[in-house]
């Protein structure tokens, strides 16, 4: 690794503060720098003109991400004067976007600069890729159980009184009917833009994957523990407990309708060993970055 690019990540590391230790959320702490301890790192000397490149920061912030007093948060902090006594100076706190986004609008002349445009640009794209896979894991999991679900239902009903492939299908059309709030598959099918060859839940975000196995689960449980018998008796049921399941999300402000459909779980698959091979390439030539 190049050793200017080491000794800068070193003196971004030990400025690097972490909040509060005792969240509860341990696993994800938040991270910050202080706009002070970083002016001098990037080769500024004088705080009027670093709270220059602040403010360019802040309004790119605000075009193109938002979130601005997340990622900019106004402080101030007390260093000792010459006499000894304490003054009292503005700061900001800073995310690891922030202090990206401000050696982007640093002055390029200065070799601090151009080294941090590498370290946070490095740091940035690795940081989004994981997340992406992340946020794809949760779906992909909640597919996979959904499915689950769907078999073991499927099964249940069949030795219960449902007997045929269209009295199935009108059993599920309800279940995501009383779900989305009378909108039958293919009607939400048009709506979400999605095709009709296409299975709907592998569009589904996360939550409406979950939705739709809590819905399932406890009509599958219900019909074994109450020896529910019949398709009329087991369409109520399932009618029953996916309304329940759309009360619980609209008190929280959850409309299931209106959320816009994810990518196709299909092309998700197909694209997941080159994000995972991406970021492997990346610890692999900024090790220790």
């Amino acid at each position: 690794m190049n050793v200017h690019i080491y000794k800068l990540q070193k003196d971004l590391e030990s400025i690097r503060k972490v909040f509060d230790s005792t969240r509860a959320d341990r696993s994800n702490p938040i991270e910050f720098w202080s706009a002070r301890d970083l002016m001098s790192i990037l080769g500024y000397k004088e705080w009027r003109k670093f709270v220059g490149v602040i403010e360019k920061a802040k309004e790119a912030c605000k075009g193109s991400i938002g979130n601005l007093e997340y990622h900019f948060v106004g402080a101030d902090k007390m260093v000792l004067t010459g006499s000894g006594a304490k003054r009292r100076i503005d700061d900001y706190l800073l995310t690891r976007l922030a202090c990206y986004l401000i050696t982007q609008n640093g002055d390029p002349r200065k070799s601090e600069i151009s080294l941090a445009q590498m370290y946070f640009a490095t740091q940035t794209r690795k940081q989004e890729i994981l997340e992406q896979i992340e946020k794809e894991d949760k779906r992909l999991e909640a597919r996979a159980k959904l499915k689950e679900t769907e078999k073991n239902i499927e099964s249940t009903v069949y030795r219960r009184g449902i007997k045929k492939g269209l009295e199935f299908a009108t059993f599920k059309n309800l279940h995501i009917q009383s779900l989305y709030g009378g909108m039958s598959t293919t009607q939400l099918k048009v709506k979400k833009n999605i095709p009709k060859a296409r299975p709907l839940a592998d569009f589904d975000s996360h939550v409406e994957l979950k939705a739709k196995d809590l819905a399932l689960a406890m009509t599958d449980h219900n019909i074994k523990e109450n020896n529910i018998l019949g398709k009329e008796n087991m369409n109520k049921e399932v009618i029953k407990n996916s309304k329940e399941t759309r009360r619980a999300l609209l008190n929280r402000g959850i409309i299931l309708e209106n959320i816009k459909s994810e990518e196709d779980l299909k092309l998700v698959t197909r694209r997941r060993s080159k994000s995972i091979y991406e970021v492997n390439e990346i610890l692999v030539k900024n090790k220790n970055i």
